[in-house]
């Protein structure tokens, strides 16, 4: 019922007419349709925007993580992606073993490997290291040196 009332006022609307230019003035020029080749213009732009910073980006971050999981090999540590980290312990095509924890080994897909991870440092390495005798100050030597400083 909107839509024809809509209808019927738009058909009753006078219409507009343009004044007749004076005797002596030139008409306006004919428009040429710039405005369309202006539209695709700016489409065409906007086209390459999303491309250059949106797919192009991606496609070299996917392309970077299929030859990480090219190089993959047993003794490698990684992350999944649902933040698992674990040891590689065999490859095939599809399918990944990971060595989690002592004797804990779990199946997961290889594209579902997120990245490699730093190895677990060594508990030797993880210690900090004693000082040797001969660095060990003295008891009469800590006296001597604090009456040095000051």
């Amino acid at each position: 019922m909107l839509f024809a009332l809509a209808e019927w006022l738009w058909f009753w609307q006078p219409e507009a007419t343009d004044p007749a230019p004076p005797a002596g003035a030139a008409a306006p020029p004919p428009d040429l349709g710039g405005g369309c080749a202006m539209q695709a213009g700016m489409l065409l732009v906007m086209v390459a925007i999303f491309y250059f910073l949106l797919i192009r980006p991606q496609q070299k971050r996917q392309k970077e993580h299929d030859e990480m999981l090219r190089s993959l090999r047993p003794g490698h540590v990684v992350r999944t992606s649902g933040g698992i980290r674990g040891e590689i312990v065999s490859l095939d095509e599809r399918d990944a073993v990971l060595l989690v924890a002592d004797r804990v080994k779990i199946h997961v897909l290889r594209s579902h490997i997120a990245g490699l991870d730093a190895p677990a440092a060594p508990a030797a390495a993880a210690k900090k290291e004693e000082p040797k005798k001969g660095d060990e100050p003295k008891k009469g030597d800590e006296g001597r040196k604090k009456s040095d400083e000051g």
